[in-house]
C-alpha cells in the first residue's frame, strides 16, 4: 500500500527541528521510520508534513562523562547493540538492542523512535525504566529532562508533549547493582510476549521491570528470596498490582519465568 501524500521537510540542527515542530504542531518526525511509516502505507496515520532527522549531526553520538552515559535519539538499534562503550558499561541494554526486531529493522531503527513510539512488548522502553534513565525533551520553548520511570503513562502514551523532540538519553553508570534480561517470543525478532529486566543489589533487593503483559514498562521493587519457590510466590504478588493484558493465566506464568531466568541470569544457577 502508499502513504497518502505529504510534504517532505528535512532538518540539519536541533534547532531548526523544535522550530519546525513549533510551526507546524500537526506535523511528524521521522528517523528510521521502522513505525510510523508501515503505519502511513496502511493509511492509519495521515500526517501532511514530515520532518526527517536523520541530518542532525551528533544525535547518534555516545559519550561517558562522571559516571553517565549521554546517548543521542538517533543512535540505530544495530550500533546501540555493538557500541564498545556501552557493551562494556551496561551490557544489559546491547542485550536487549540485539532483540530488537530484525537486522534490516535494526539497522534503520532509531532508539529516540522506539521510546516515544512505546510499544508496550518493545524491549528499550522497558530497559530505560530498568536503568532510571532520563530523556531529554528539546521544544521551541527550551528543553526539559524526564525520567523514564515517569515518562510512560499507558498503552502507546508518553509524557512528550506537542512540539518536543527527543535528542538524548542519559543513563547513570551503576556498580551496585546487577542487571539481567530475558525475554520470550513466539520466533527470534517478534515482539515478546513477555520479557524482564531485574536489578539485583549486594543486599539481595533489587526488581523487575516486565513487558509485554500491560500497557507499558511495569516495574516493582522486591527483595530477591534465596528459593525459586519463595521467589515465585513474592513475583505473583507484584504482579496482583498489574493490569495484565488478555490471556492473563499464561501471561502471569510467562512473567515469573522471565524474571526468575533474568534473576538467575545474574547470580547463576540452571536455567527454567
Amino acid at each position: 500500500m502508499k502513504p497518502a501524500s505529504f510534504t517532505y521537510y528535512r532538518s540539519s540542527s536541533v534547532e531548526e527541528a523544535v522550530q519546525w515542530l513549533g510551526e507546524h504542531p500537526e506535523g511528524k518526525i521521522v528517523a528510521g521510520g521502522q513505525s510510523l511509516i508501515p503505519l502511513m502505507n496502511f493509511r492509519l496515520s495521515r500526517p501532511e508534513e514530515l520532518l526527517d532527522i536523520t541530518g542532525i549531526p551528533d544525535l547518534a553520538s555516545v559519550v561517558e562523562a562522571d559516571g553517565v552515559l549521554d546517548i543521542g535519539g538517533l543512535i540505530r538499534h544495530q550500533a546501540l547493540a555493538e557500541h564498545e562503550v556501552l557493551q562494556r558499561q551496561v551490557p544489559v541494554l546491547t542485550d536487549a538492542a540485539r532483540h530488537v526486531g530484525h537486522w534490516a529493522i535494526r539497522n534503520k531503527g532509531t532508539l529516540g523512535g522506539s521510546l516515544v513510539h512505546a510499544d508496550p512488548a518493545a524491549e528499550l522502553p522497558a530497559a530505560m525504566v530498568a536503568l532510571n534513565a532520563t530523556f531529554e525533551l528539546a521544544s521551541s520553548d527550551g528543553v526539559r529532562e524526564v525520567s523514564a520511570r515517569e515518562f510512560y503513562l499507558g498503552f502507546l502514551m508518553t509524557d512528550i508533549q506537542p512540539g518536543e523532540l527527543l535528542t538524548h538519553v542519559s543513563i547513570p553508570i551503576r556498580e551496585d547493582v546487577s542487571f539481567g534480561f530475558i525475554e520470550i517470543a513466539r520466533r527470534p525478532g517478534d515482539f515478546a510476549l513477555a520479557g524482564a529486566f531485574v536489578e539485583v543489589a549486594g543486599d539481595g533487593t533489587g526488581a523487575v521491570t516486565w513487558f509485554g503483559i500491560s500497557g507499558g514498562p511495569e516495574r516493582r521493587e522486591l527483595t530477591w528470596a534465596d528459593t525459586p519457590e519463595e521467589r515465585k510466590v513474592a513475583l505473583l504478588e507484584q504482579l496482583d498490582t498489574v493490569d495484565i493484558l488478555e490471556d492473563e493465566m499464561y501471561r502471569r506464568h510467562a512473567a515469573v519465568t522471565v524474571a526468575e531466568q533474568a534473576y538467575r541470569s545474574v547470580v547463576g544457577g540452571t536455567q527454567l
